[in-house]
């Protein structure tokens, strides 16, 4: 009887040991699908705003050469992202991989841009819903309702992230099916009845091949925010399987609606008006004078929105906790909650700033943010990719997905996102200028400052000591 008690009162102790380390880190909840919804549900609200901004730099075929163009930065932004998140399984995504590959200083850089991504995008979807709503009554007030659902959906964020995503699984795929049924709505598929008159609506190429240049900017923002997948790596079942499926299925799904979407607005509204919209699928509802269609593309785009939204707290909270855990600001950031294992302090820290950000009305000055700081996270990725090839080649380190053609799919990231920098050259200059000088002094805040209380043992975590040693070490 003895022996069985202390067989008993060892195992209990191991059952008490394995708890306490999970409950050390986020938990493994995350399967493809979630992924998908991450990734999707980030990046649909593009297609319902944002991306007929091109328009006004490229004309309305400019608009959608740019999108195919872009949509190759992330076909191949997708593959090296993928290759380097199944080895790095660790919240922060890019901010992970900087951390092994290039050190304190960049790794703080990019935790930096990809928080100021999300966390402008989220401002962005919170200025579209408040300018929705006041189509409905020029009495409504949108700010009570704006402030509701942010509220609600940090709280979600705080209570856990498979509810979270589990939520946008719905709203995106919602979301989705509401582009569709504009599409067909049209009768797009029959010459005769078809409502669709692009030739007579396009604008052409007003401004040439410069134009098409300076349209890449906004062809991002159909696809911006599907890299941060990669973001919700440590909180993935099987992280080799969950990535490069969710992250590829969500790229098809946004080119096909990509693709939809300026199909069905070229078609429906004059170039001219279609460039100034702030809700162009909404208005190209409107414009089918069909009032079911209109009200459907109202939920669709308010969806979008708050699906965008979610996610969007979801990747910047685990960049900003990432950043807190590993001592590059301050640790008290990096607490999990005691219940819920979510890094809540993040989460509520974070939403004050894009509430702020989102009233000050001026929509393709936030966008623009979110694009610049995300063009940087890509051309750093892209020679991460390089040297993470050089110091682990093939055969030596165990991956979960292997990018084909390699080094081609990190020199089309590197060649695009500074093409694209140049085109946004044309017309926000001043916004490329301040973003790099205010990260220029962010650095020099971390060097001067913050480093002083830099951890070593903290910042290089314990994932580090199972990678085998570089090549040539």
């Amino acid at each position: 009887m003895t022996k069985l008690r202390m067989i008993k009162a060892v195992v209990e102790n191991l059952d008490k040991i394995k708890e306490n380390t999970e409950s050390s880190g986020l938990k493994k909840v995350l399967g493809p699908l979630h992924i998908w919804a991450l990734g999707v549900g980030v990046v649909l609200v593009g297609q319902f705003m944002g991306w007929n901004l091109g328009i006004v730099k490229g004309g309305s075929l400019g608009a959608i050469i740019a999108c195919w163009i872009i949509g190759i930065l992330y076909i191949c932004l997708i593959m090296v992202n993928t290759e380097m998140g199944s080895v790095i399984p660790e919240a922060g995504g890019q901010y992970a991989m900087a951390k092994y590959l290039l050190g304190p200083l960049a790794a703080f850089n990019i935790g930096l841009m990809l928080v100021f991504e999300y966390v402008m995008l989220e401002a962005a979807d919170a200025l579209v819903v408040g300018e929705i709503l006041k189509t409905l009554s020029p009495d409504v007030q949108p700010l009570p309702y704006i402030l509701l659902s942010l509220l609600a959906l940090t709280y979600l964020n705080y209570k856990g992230t498979h509810a979270t995503l589990n939520l946008n699984i719905f709203l995106t795929g919602i979301a989705f099916l509401t582009i569709l049924v504009l599409l067909f709505s049209t009768k797009f598929y029959s010459p005769t009845e078809s409502m669709l008159k692009i030739p007579e609506l396009t604008n052409g190429l007003p401004y040439g091949w410069i134009g098409i240049l300076g349209a890449f900017q906004f062809g991002c923002w159909f696809y911006l925010g599907i890299e941060g997948t990669v973001l919700a790596a440590e909180e993935c079942r099987s992280t080799g399987r969950s990535l490069p499926i969710g992250a590829v299925v969500g790229l098809i799904t946004l080119m096909i609606g990509a693709t939809a979407t300026w199909f069905v607005c070229s078609g429906l509204l004059e170039a001219n008006v279609l460039s100034e919209s702030l809700y162009p699928l909404f208005d190209s509802a409107v414009a089918t004078k069909i009032p079911f269609v209109a009200h459907v593309l109202f939920m669709g785009t308010v969806l979008a929105c708050l699906a965008s939204a979610n996610g969007c707290i979801t990747d910047a909270s685990r960049a900003w906790y990432s950043m807190a855990r590993d001592t590059l600001i301050p640790d008290t950031f990096a607490v999990l909650h005691p219940k819920y294992n979510t890094p809540y302090r993040a989460i509520i820290f974070l939403l004050p700033i894009a509430i702020a950000f989102g009233f000050t009305g001026l929509l393709d000055q936030v966008v623009t943010f979110s694009i610049l700081s995300a063009l940087l996270v890509y051309i750093l990725t892209a020679y991460m990719m390089f040297k993470f090839r050089r110091l682990y080649p093939l055969g030596t380190i165990e991956r979960g997905y292997i990018a084909p053609l390699h080094p081609l799919p990190a020199i089309l990231v590197m060649v695009l996102s500074l093409a694209t920098l140049a085109g946004m050259y044309f017309g926000y200059w001043i916004n490329l200028v301040s973003g790099f000088v205010f990260y220029f002094i962010a650095s020099l805040w971390f060097v001067l400052h913050r480093s002083k209380w830099l951890n070593v043992d903290s910042f290089m975590s314990a994932n580090a000591e199972n990678w085998p040693r570089p090549q040539g070490y």
